[in-house]
């Protein structure tokens, strides 16, 4: 039986491919009964979308599988905590559950700034678990950021010409 652990594999598996087209690596993979119904990566760059982020992409390929905008009963699986776009998709999906491999201390809804999936005034809440494969889910975006700094913002020499 697959665990959290595997799926979130499957996650990363995902941030990778977003990489690979030069977006920010995040991954997603939504799951129902055990099996993967849905798995997305962002994709802003290459759609030109500001909406395709792994999570909104993953949830559309599992509404597509399932034929219905309803995910009741669903984990989703994310390699980065959610923003409040995809936080609120979480819950008009009426997810579950969500795993998070790697908090987002400035733009993070699901715990960092707020936490839209545990708030009693809105019409779902959904389980949480956080931390799952964190140190690998860091590790990707911090590289990703670190070698987009030296691309775009090389290192000046302050050594004196004479």
């Amino acid at each position: 039986m697959a665990t959290d652990d595997d799926f979130m594999d499957i996650a990363l598996s995902a941030a990778v491919t977003a990489e690979d087209h030069d977006d920010v690596p995040v991954g997603c993979v939504v799951v129902a009964d055990g099996l993967v119904i849905g798995v997305g990566e962002n994709r802003r760059q290459i759609d030109g979308d500001p909406t395709a982020h792994a999570e909104i992409v993953a949830l559309r390929a599992a509404a597509r599988h399932r034929g219905h905008w309803r995910l009741d009963g669903v984990t989703v699986y994310v390699t980065l905590e959610p923003c409040a776009m995809c936080a609120g998709a979480l819950l008009n999906a009426r997810v579950a559950r969500v795993i998070i491999g790697a908090m987002e201390p400035k733009t993070g809804a699901v715990g960092s700034r707020y936490n839209l999936l545990a708030d009693p005034r809105l019409l779902h809440e959904a389980d949480v678990t956080y931390g799952v494969r964190e140190g690998e889910c860091a590790e990707l975006l911090s590289e990703f950021f670190r070698e987009r700094r030296e691309k775009f913002d090389p290192p000046v020499d302050f050594t004196p010409r004479h």
